[in-house]
């Protein structure tokens, strides 16, 4: 089976990467376009030789797409993806979902309403050294997690390279954290292997922007345990970096070459010293397990439901920074 994918919008960065992605899958063609702005969608559409809609609506209901890949502004992520659903279309979308709970469990109704395939782009879920920490967490290599630490940071907004609709509040619904670092908080959460109490963040605006392109967030966990999360926009040699401690031990990851390392006196090791451990391949991209989905009917439970947590944290996160306190997980409204 072949499925047909409807473009909805080329504002994000990864717009593009998605769509070659949709190109190079041998089970999926491109076949519309609709965009807020029209003319970078009607300039899409001509370089992918398909039809430009002016009205998503119209596209959604042509009988020419059976799915859509998602790229809007975040603020209309809930219209188009709950329009989506409701065509019957299957949604992949990049991340988040939405920027608050109650918008993001209003497009999961629609969608199991629906009974659509949705899945999440969280792609550093599939990489190896994910695949491998969740394996040495499994076999309780650190004893018990007491702190977990992911930070992601690039210069987009000092070297000027993003494009000027990131720095948009009302677009975005947020800055460096809640598109860059949505991926050390969702790997956070998930290393964590339990579901923060509160968030306590500080946004920095280095370059005077609307949104902050320097962050940090604190997760606080009912076991004692704690995740900090660390984005940033104005640092051109950050590497991306993963830090994990526990009773027993500690894994290091980027730091700051794209090595895995493990300490640990589990398993009588105590005096073997750093030791570097082997990475698994990465599996199949978001991209390739929901057409996965959408062709044997399954769903992706975990993507998902991270992707969830995922809003949920990005809110609390928002919502500490304006008003300057740890916000509780279970203040927020879904």
């Amino acid at each position: 089976m072949t499925i047909r994918i409807g473009k909805i919008s080329y504002w994000h960065v990864h717009a593009w990467d998605y769509t070659k992605q949709a190109l190079e899958h041998p089970d999926t063609v491109m076949a519309a376009v609709w965009d807020e702005l029209p003319s970078r969608g009607r300039e899409a559409a001509e370089k992918l030789g398909v039809p430009f809609y002016d009205s998503l609506d119209d596209m959604l209901g042509s009988g020419t797409i059976d799915a859509v890949i998602v790229d809007a502004p975040t603020n209309r992520h809930h219209e188009v993806m709950v329009a989506a659903a409701r065509a019957g279309k299957h949604i992949f979308t990049e991340k988040v979902v939405a920027a608050t709970l109650r918008d993001a469990n209003d497009i999961l109704a629609e969608v199991e309403k629906a009974g659509v395939k949705l899945t999440v782009s969280l792609p550093r879920l599939n990489d190896g050294y994910t695949l491998a920490i969740r394996d040495m967490l499994d076999r309780k290599l650190l004893g018990r997690v007491t702190l977990v630490r992911v930070r992601l940071s690039h210069d987009g907004a000092v070297a000027d390279w993003l494009p000027e609709h990131f720095y948009s509040l009302e677009q975005c619904q947020g800055g460096a954290l809640i598109d860059l670092g949505c991926h050390p908080m969702y790997l956070t959460r998930l290393f964590l292997g339990e579901a923060p109490i509160d968030v306590a963040s500080q946004f920095g605006y280095v370059t005077g922007r609307d949104v902050e392109d320097n962050a940090v967030a604190v997760l606080s966990t009912a076991s004692g345990a704690v995740g900090v999360v660390e984005a940033g926009f104005v640092n051109p040699h950050s590497p991306f970096s993963i830090e994990i401690n526990g009773t027993e031990g500690t894994l290091l990851y980027g730091t700051p070459d794209a090595k895995l390392l493990l300490r640990t006196k589990a398993g009588g090791r105590a005096d073997a010293g750093w030791q570097e451990q082997p990475l698994p391949s990465r599996r199949e991209s978001a991209f390739e397990q929901w057409v996965g989905h959408i062709q044997n009917g399954t769903t992706a439970d975990e993507n998902v439901a991270l992707a969830l947590e995922l809003t949920k944290l990005m809110e609390a996160a928002n919502k500490s920074a304006r008003e300057r306190r740890a916000v509780k997980l279970e203040e927020l409204e879904g």
